[in-house]
């Protein structure tokens, strides 16, 4: 469930734009709606609502400021998961290649 979460996260372009705002660091709610004007702030507090529940964003308030920060963590783990079931498969094909040319003598090699 909790990789589902982050891969709708990463899904739509504005939460990937919010996401590479967090990037150099927390920024307020008011700041994060600046970078996407043509979206109304209801609009970048649901995606950001979004991006809590992934886990991919923390919330912290001081006063009536809310704080975002960026938490990579769930990013890094989901993309080291989806990717290690590639790199297996690309390391069995490399594998079954080295034994094939081992099975194969130097003169079927040449021939």
């Amino acid at each position: 469930m909790e990789d589902a979460r982050i891969w709708k996260a990463l899904g739509s372009p504005h939460r990937r734009a919010l996401l590479d705002a967090l990037k150099d660091g927390p920024k307020t709610t008011s700041a994060l709606c600046e970078v996407l004007p043509q979206l109304s702030r209801y609009a970048v507090m649901q995606h950001l609502g979004v991006l809590e529940r992934a886990g991919v964003v923390l919330v912290s308030r001081e006063g009536r400021e809310r704080w975002n920060s960026l938490n990579a963590v769930p990013i890094q783990r989901e993309l080291e998961r989806w990717l290690s079931g590639f790199q297996q498969a690309s390391a069995s094909q490399l594998l079954a290649f080295e034994r094939s040319l081992r099975e194969t003598g130097p003169d079927e090699k040449e021939g």
